[in-house]
C-alpha cells in the first residue's frame, strides 16, 4: 500500500474537517504516494520514537500528537521538534498526526476513556455546531430512486442510529432550454413540465464532494437543480467530552482510587469532595478547562480531564469534583484504539503499537 491509502482510511474513522481550527492535523513530513513498509502507532512523535520506527523498519509514523504545531521557518536541529522532523526526513519516515479530528469523534479518545471507566448511557458533552449540512434537489419521478440510493450510498441520510433517512414531496417542475441546450426530456426552446420528486436529506459536511459526485453522475438531466444550506442544528455523534453514568453509585475517594490505579496517574489533582456518591461523570481527554462550566451544566459529579491550572479548580464551586489525571495519562489508550481500528481495516499489513514512553512528566 501506498501511505494516501492508509491516511484514507484513517480520516473514513476521524475527517480532518472536524479537526479544531487551532490544530495541525494530516500528513506532516514525508510523500503520500510512497509504499508503506510498516506503520509505527504512537501518542507523540519524538526523536526516540522515530528510532524505534527505525529500528522496526516502519516508515510511517500514525502519531494522536502532531510534532509540528506551530510554523516552522527553519529546520537546524536547534529544538526537539527540529531533530525530530530532521531525523524523520533523514530516514524517509512519514509522520501523520490525528490529534482533534479524533477527539471529536463519537468513538473517538473520550469514548475510550469511558470504556475504561465503565461508564453507560454516554453522550457528547459538547456536541459540535456547523457539521451537518442539508441537500435539495429535483428528479425525475422514474429516476427518484437510482438518485437517492446513490446518494445515500455516498454517505448522505444519516441521522444519529438511523441510515437512508430522506424527505420526498411530488410536484411538478417547468423548464425551456435555449438554443444551446440538450435536454434529456423535453425540446429546446419548448417549456416543458415534468413530474418530479423534491429529495432532501442531511449529510455530514465531509461527504459534500462525494455526495454531489453521486447526485451528477445519476441525475438524468442536463443541468441539475439543488441547494445545499448548513444548519445551526447541534451534531450529538460529533464534538468534545463525552459524559456518562457508573452502573452503580460509587464514595468519591474510592472513585478516585480506581481511577488512578487505571490510568496509572503519579497523582490526581483535585477540587474539594464534596462528600456525596459519584454517579455522573464528565470526560475530556487532554487539556480541558475550557469545558468545566458544559460538565457543571449537565449535572456531573465528577469531571475527569487535565491541564487545570489553580483557579481552574475554584470554577468548581461545589458542584462537581474536577480531578487533573495527567495529560499524557488521560490519551495513552488513544493508541490502542488506532491500532485496533486499523488492524481490523488492513488486516493483511504490519502495524506496530509504539512502546516508547513518551510522557514528559515524572513523579517523585
Amino acid at each position: 500500500m501506498i501511505i494516501q491509502e492508509v491516511i484514507k482510511i484513517i480520516e473514513e474513522f476521524a475527517p480532518l474537517p472536524y479537526a479544531e481550527d487551532f490544530d495541525n492535523v494530516g500528513l506532516l513530513v514525508g510523500d503520500s504516494t510512497n509504499e508503506v513498509t510498516k506503520a509505527l502507532i504512537t501518542l507523540d512523535t519524538l526523536e526516540a520514537t522515530v528510532d524505534e520506527a527505525i529500528e522496526k523498519r516502519c516508515n510511517l509514523i500514525i502519531s494522536f500528537h502532531p510534532i509540528i504545531f506551530s510554523g516552522l521557518k527553519k529546520l537546524t536541529g536547534r529544538d526537539y521538534v527540529e531533530r525530530t522532523v530532521l531525523k524523520a526526513i533523514k530516514n524517509d519516515i512519514a509522520i501523520y498526526a490525528i490529534h482533534t479530528a479524533l477527539d471529536n469523534q463519537h468513538k473517538g479518545v473520550n469514548d475510550m476513556i469511558c470504556e475504561k471507566l465503565g461508564l453507560l448511557n454516554r453522550k457528547i458533552l459538547i456536541p459540535r455546531k456547523d457539521s451537518i449540512r442539508k441537500l435539495t434537489t429535483f428528479v425525475p419521478t422514474q429516476h427518484a430512486d437510482q438518485v437517492r440510493k446513490a446518494m445515500f450510498e455516498a454517505g448522505a441520510g444519516s441521522i444519529g442510529n438511523y441510515n437512508d433517512c430522506s424527505f420526498n414531496i411530488t410536484g411538478k417542475g417547468s423548464f425551456k432550454g435555449n438554443e444551446e441546450s440538450n435536454p434529456v426530456i423535453g425540446e429546446k426552446g419548448k417549456i416543458h413540465f415534468e413530474e418530479e420528486v423534491q429529495i432532501g436529506l442531511t449529510f455530514p459536511k465531509h461527504r459534500q464532494s462525494a455526495i454531489l459526485k453521486a447526485l451528477f453522475d445519476t441525475h438524468p438531466y442536463e443541468e441539475v437543480a439543488y441547494e445545499i444550506h448548513s444548519l445551526e442544528n447541534e451534531n450529538q455523534h460529533l464534538g468534545m467530552g463525552m459524559i456518562g453514568e457508573l452502573e452503580n453509585e460509587k464514595d468519591e475517594a474510592e472513585f478516585l482510587n480506581e481511577v488512578k490505579k487505571t490510568f496509572d496517574s503519579g497523582c490526581i489533582r483535585h477540587s474539594k469532595l464534596k462528600g456525596k456518591s459519584v454517579k455522573k461523570v464528565a470526560v475530556l481527554g487532554g487539556s480541558g478547562a475550557f469545558a468545566i462550566n458544559q460538565a457543571k451544566s449537565a449535572g456531573a459529579d465528577v469531571f475527569i480531564s487535565a491541564d487545570f491550572k489553580y483557579h481552574d479548580f475554584y470554577k468548581a464551586e461545589g458542584k462537581l469534583v474536577l480531578a487533573d489525571i495527567g495529560h499524557y495519562e488521560s490519551e495513552q489508550f488513544t493508541k490502542n484504539l488506532l491500532y485496533s481500528f486499523l488492524s481490523k481495516k488492513i488486516s493483511s499489513f504490519a502495524f506496530i503499537l509504539g512502546d516508547t514512553n513518551t510522557n514528559p512528566i515524572h513523579y517523585l
